[in-house]
């Protein structure tokens, strides 16, 4: 009898539901304390998970959950590149 593998789970800051690790956006903060997008999941740092769409990141920037989560204040400036990227990564998928 095989067993069956655990799919890991996590929590969207902007929409606050619970999917697989892989469908969700990890935002990092690198132990420099610089804050940025991880597509791969393999920065080092404190991660926050986020769908790929700007409407939940805009959830998470008006809430502050990523702050939050993240335990450091995020400039406006990297919202918007987040945003962006987000945005020029819709087109590709």
């Amino acid at each position: 009898m095989q067993k069956v593998k655990k799919i890991p789970q996590r929590q969207c800051v902007g929409c606050r539901e619970m999917k697989d690790k892989k469908s969700l956006l990890r935002v990092v903060k690198s132990p420099e304390g610089a804050v940025s997008l991880d597509f791969v999941g393999k920065k080092p740092g404190r991660g926050a998970y986020v769908c790929y769409s700007v409407e939940c990141l805009k959830k998470a920037r008006k809430s502050r959950a990523l702050e939050r989560a993240l335990e450091v204040s995020i400039p406006a400036e990297v919202y918007d590149a987040m945003e962006a990227e987000l945005e020029g990564r819709d087109g590709q998928e």
